[in-house]
């Protein structure tokens, strides 16, 4: 059975951005849905734009518990699900012999020794928790039908325990950076959100939420002069974590005004470019012509 209503969006963009995350209309509208129809949410998009931190915002929220499943390529059932702690069986089984065998086997398969993955840990939480699947474009096509599986009766099946089911749903969010095509299965399952780079007024909202001393006109010319520099030629584009740290070194420095300090602008690219390739593409001529179309 479904919850009861939720939230209009925004309220649900009001929430998130009372802890710090500063979301879009489209945004809160899935993240509306996503509690209207208990479906988990896949959010696309390039590295750096906020994904995973709507996991984590969505769990502050919720005063609940954020569980991470971080994906990888070989992934498998025991690194998701559960697996049993064979060191302590072994060493059980030890100090029990010459006691019953079936006591034994039951005592050596019992709670104490199950070693707890995302998956399950997400099942038996007795308050739903936010469950953040990162990167599932990481892993293969074959563990997605075994994740789809659990994600679809929010039940797993444990031969010695028996069956165990979600007593509350958890809230389920999906992450990927596109490395690979996604299954048409995954896609049907969830809802879909793509996010983008924020433009320029709502990176300068969340630098003004996350860094409550910076100044309007700063955060306004950092934002500007961000979306510039994304604009160029970069092997990696920097994302909103980069620019969160450039604005707080900019302000540690003491920076009110970019066109101000034009020097500390640039001896502080460290904070956004993060290889030798786009270091040498920004060099000053570079920093001074952005800064002039931003100032």
């Amino acid at each position: 059975m479904l919850d009861s209503q939720p939230p209009d969006r925004q309220t649900i963009a009001d929430r998130l951005a009372g802890v710090g995350y500063v979301a879009d209309g489209a945004l809160a509208t899935a993240l509306q849905l996503m509690d209207l129809l208990q479906r988990p949410l896949l959010i696309e998009g390039e590295a750096g734009v906020g994904k995973t931190e709507v996991a984590k915002a969505l769990a502050a929220v919720h005063d609940t518990r954020l569980i991470r499943l971080q994906c990888h390529e070989g992934l498998d059932r025991a690194d998701a699900l559960y697996e049993w702690n064979y060191q302590r069986q072994l060493l059980a089984i030890k100090t029990r012999e010459g006691l019953d065998a079936d006591e034994t086997e039951a005592h050596v398969f019992s709670e104490r020794y199950l070693l707890e993955r995302p998956l399950l840990a997400a099942i038996r939480q007795p308050v739903a928790p936010v469950l953040l699947i990162d990167e599932v474009d990481r892993a293969d096509e074959e563990f997605e039908a075994f994740m789809l599986e659990v994600l679809s009766d929010f039940q797993v099946s444990i031969p010695e325990l028996g069956t165990i089911t979600a007593t509350a749903i958890p809230r389920v969010v999906l992450t990927s950076n596109g490395t690979r095509e996604l299954s048409d299965a995954l896609r049907r399952r969830c809802l879909y959100h793509a996010l983008d780079f924020p433009d320029v007024e709502r990176e300068a909202r969340i630098l003004l939420a996350r860094l409550p001393g910076i100044d309007t006109t700063l955060a306004l010319q950092i934002a500007r002069l961000i979306e510039r520099i994304r604009k160029e030629e970069l092997t990696k584009t920097p994302g909103v974590a980069e620019t969160l740290d450039w604005a707080a070194a900019l302000v540690g420095l003491g920076v009110t005004r970019l066109d101000e300090a034009r020097e500390t602008v640039f001896e502080t690219l460290a904070c956004v470019l993060k290889t030798r390739e786009d270091r040498a593409r920004i060099g000053r001529e570079v920093v001074d012509r952005l800064i002039g179309k931003v100032a």
